[in-house]
């Protein structure tokens, strides 16, 4: 129940924010603060032993990307976390890219993805290629992207993700067992 009403006092924030009530920014970033940070440790948890990145950080960033969004209308929580999971993602490309360039060409930056999207042990995938192939994905089926982007990036369930979208529960996951076997074969190439 505590989750159902804090989802609800996030989405009527979000509305009034969208309504030109810039207080509700206020009263919004305690409530969507610690399930952004969630979100940044697990990114990060994932990323090598020595990011300079931090959790802390990353949120910030990602925080100040979407209060700085104009003309947004805001559908509900998950549409929220949907918008903060592509903020996080963005950063962690435009991250991984800037380091590449410092390197001159060195190694790419490794992340190791969850095991429930590439059906590997341990596997590797560099964060840049993974845009590249979800970007890849979008062209060909942009509803398996944004499933990919909302339950990866997310981490949103998969009854969140379909509400989300607005589509069946069995869609969804259809389309992340879609999806997972065709970036596992992009990403395994």
């Amino acid at each position: 129940m505590e989750q159902r009403e804090s989802g609800t006092n996030i989405t009527q924030l979000l509305h009034e924010w969208s309504d030109g009530k810039p207080e509700a920014i206020n009263d919004l970033l305690p409530l969507v603060y610690s399930e952004l940070h969630r979100q940044a440790v697990a990114y990060l948890r994932s990323e090598r032993g020595n990011h300079t990145l931090q959790p802390t950080a990353l949120v910030h960033e990602a925080y100040l990307k979407l209060v700085g969004q104009r003309n947004v209308e805001w559908k509900s929580r998950g549409h929220f976390f949907a918008i903060a999971a592509q903020a996080m993602r963005r950063i962690l490309v435009d991250y991984a890219k800037t380091r590449k360039r410092q390197k001159r060409g060195g190694a790419d930056e490794n992340v190791p993805l969850e095991e429930a999207l590439i059906a590997a042990d341990e596997t590797n995938v560099d964060i840049i290629a993974l845009d590249e192939a979800l970007n890849r994905l979008a062209e060909s089926d942009p509803q398996q992207e944004r499933v990919v982007e909302l339950r990866y990036f997310a981490g949103l369930s998969l009854e969140e993700t379909a509400s989300t979208l607005g589509i069946s529960r069995a869609t969804a996951a259809r389309d992340w067992t879609m999806a997972k076997a065709w970036l596992h074969r992009e990403l395994t190439r």
